[in-house]
């Protein structure tokens, strides 16, 4: 694979989970699509969606109930791309969903490796290559950005850094459809800035490109830590997401 076929493959997974065309992606003019449900998209992806808006950097594609889908088409026609998915201008469309019950509720950053600039990094732990049967005691907190046990059947591989037999940092990834795996990192608090976070997420990156998938990483812009491991493992932003929710879904993360 080369830089653009990982990127037609995020595209392609985009337009299933977005019920569009990856041309959609491609153009200058901003979409706007009704959602739909498709048995290809990612797992963890609660369809349809009341309102998703995603932008690859030429425009904004946003996938809508048909309630919302004035809303929407009235708010990305007022500003820049970039500047939908963050404040003050957020707030418009916030504002204008709440009336409907709705508010935002997710914003992240996806990450794609540049096969460029992907290597092996190293660090002075070892690393084991790790499978599923591997992670059977491992949903506890401290790995629960590399595991994920409500969807325990996608965890499909991993990379442990090891203290002798003391797993002090894990890297896991989740089947979340076809041809994508995300990445999601763990490392415990007195072994962190040693490069553990990087060496595992950059093997694994490699490790899931070696069985023909093609590696994603998640962050929000505000975890300077993550995106700063992105980053150094050989990553590059590629496409962001603004999810809208109901309202109570929001006061629920509020409380937690």
């Amino acid at each position: 694979m080369e830089n653009k076929d990982i990127l037609y493959v995020a595209m392609k997974q985009s337009a299933v989970d977005m019920n569009c065309s990856i041309d959609d992606f491609l153009c200058e003019e901003n979409r706007v699509v009704l959602s739909g449900v498709n048995p290809e998209a990612r797992k963890y992806l609660e369809l349809p969606f009341s309102c998703n808006l995603v932008s690859y950097g030429n425009n904004i594609v946003a996938s809508v109930q048909e309630d919302y889908r004035e809303i929407v088409e009235h708010y990305i026609s007022q500003y820049q791309v970039e500047r939908c998915f963050e404040t003050p201008n957020m707030h418009v469309l916030n504002d204008a969903l709440q009336e409907h019950g709705m508010r935002i509720c997710f914003m992240a950053e996806y990450f794609l490796p540049n096969l460029k600039l992907l290597e092996k990094k190293f660090c002075s732990y070892e690393l084991r290559i790790m499978e599923q049967k591997d992670f059977a005691d491992l949903y506890t907190d401290s790995w629960s950005n590399a595991l994920c046990e409500k969807r325990k059947q996608l965890d499909v591989l991993g990379v442990g850094a090891y203290k002798k037999d003391k797993l002090v940092g894990l890297a896991g990834c989740s089947a979340d459809c076809d041809t994508m795996w995300q990445i999601g990192v763990d490392v415990l608090p007195e072994y962190r800035r040693h490069g553990i976070a990087s060496a595992l997420t950059s093997t694994l990156a490699i490790e899931i490109l070696n069985r023909g998938k093609v590696p994603f990483y998640c962050a929000a812009w505000s975890n300077i830590k993550s995106v700063r491991n992105a980053i150094k493992s050989g990553f590059r932003p590629a496409w962001v997401e603004m999810t809208a929710k109901p309202q109570q879904m929001v006061a629920e993360f509020n409380r937690r």
